[in-house]
């Protein structure tokens, strides 16, 4: 087993993807709870989910900030692939600070249960920068392939098995 393993995953189950998931979810959650906020649909509870949900996004956006860096390190130098992937990571990075900064501009306002104007702008701003990161992210998978192994004949247990096969090994190249 690779000391790589630990931190971008076995071949055909990266770890950046499905920390992507829970990333943007509660990113997505925020800017959701935050737009029910600024309209009245819920007052204080959504101020607070909004909040909650930037706090929770920020902690997760670290571990897939650095399972993604683990894999970009990977990427050869000046390929279209690298250029895509740099893109994607800085708009992830942008986004990031957007919300970072709605978090730390709303935490008296998350007291008092209100995500005031500015906030609600920042969450907004950074779910917009958010969505293209995710679109260049997709590029990655579906264009490039990056991670992907291609065993289209692997029998289903086998390829859902979270588990270093030989065929699996040899497909990432490893």
């Amino acid at each position: 087993m690779k000391l790589s393993y630990l931190i971008r995953g076995l071949p055909g189950h990266p770890l950046h993807p499905p920390l992507t998931d829970v990333t943007i979810g509660a990113y997505t959650f925020a800017s959701i709870a935050a737009l029910g906020d600024i309209t009245g649909i819920s007052n204080t509870t959504a101020a607070h989910a909004w909040w909650d949900a930037l706090l929770v996004a920020l902690v997760a956006t670290v571990l897939t900030a650095l399972t993604g860096f683990a894999d970009w390190l990977t990427i050869s130098r000046g390929t279209p692939l690298w250029r895509t992937a740099t893109a994607h990571a800085l708009a992830n990075v942008t986004a990031g600070v957007f919300f970072g900064l709605a978090a730390l501009f709303g935490h008296d306002d998350w007291k008092a249960g209100n995500v005031s104007t500015g906030e609600a702008v920042l969450t907004f701003v950074g779910f917009g920068v958010l969505l293209v990161g995710g679109w260049l992210g997709g590029a990655i998978t579906y264009v490039y392939g990056m991670r992907v192994l291609g065993l289209k004949d692997e029998p289903a247990a086998r390829a859902a098995a979270p588990a270093l096969t030989p065929e699996k090994e040899a497909a990432e190249g490893g």
